[in-house]
């Protein structure tokens, strides 16, 4: 395994590990000349999700910086062997830093990582468009996934069905738990189901 580690864009130390001819830094912050590259990568991924997924999959600008310069939240940043990086993974145990899950439902759900302050929220995972068939998808998962299994940690996480029909992201995580052996248990926690109507007919095209 190369365990070599790239430090000139981790601001107060961070975690290295390597896989291939990738490195995975652990981060607590993005440096603020760096987050537009960060941003830009961000957009190439995730900004086609605009019109293909009801509920808003993509972070405003300002949300997206937010994150970057939260140290709450662990950024584990894919680089190629010339440092460019090609993908993040956000993940937190400050649940009340994603707005769109209940804090309180983990809590509940899972008493005893409460109390041990163990309970994690993978907020994003995105790889540059060109290197989705390459390994920082699992690089990252890992990664993560060495972080959860160390602190005996219940997590969270949600995949839009566009990419989980398109990219199979929930059987690549899969994949990455059982190549890791961890000692898991994965369920399906919620869905939410979206409809949509269709008014047609005459007072519907005559506005009546």
């Amino acid at each position: 395994m190369n365990t070599a580690s790239r430090r000139d864009s981790v601001r107060g130390g961070g975690r290295a590990t390597g896989g291939h001819s990738l490195t995975v830094t652990i981060e607590s912050t993005i440096p603020d000349d760096r987050i537009e590259m960060f941003h830009n990568l961000y957009e190439e991924a995730f900004g086609p999700l605009r019109t293909k997924a009801i509920a808003r999959q993509v972070l405003h600008r300002s949300e997206f910086h937010e994150e970057m310069v939260d140290p709450r939240v662990a950024k584990h940043v894919a680089r190629t062997a010339t440092g460019e990086p090609i993908g993040v993974t956000t993940l937190t145990k400050h649940l009340e830093t994603v707005p769109w899950i209940s804090p309180d439902y983990f809590a509940a759900r899972y008493p005893e990582h409460a109390a041990r302050d163990a309970i994690y929220y993978a907020g994003f995972t995105l790889v540059a468009p060109s290197a989705r068939q390459g390994a920082a998808f699992h690089a990252m998962i890992k990664s993560v996934v060495q972080v959860l299994v160390a602190e005996r940690a219940a997590v969270g996480w949600d995949i839009c069905s566009f990419n989980n029909t398109r990219f199979s992201f929930a059987d690549s995580i899969r994949a990455v738990l059982d190549e890791q052996q961890a000692n898991v248990e994965v369920a399906v926690e919620d869905s939410q189901t979206y409809y949509a109507a269709r008014f047609t007919g005459d007072g519907a095209t005559k506005g009546g």
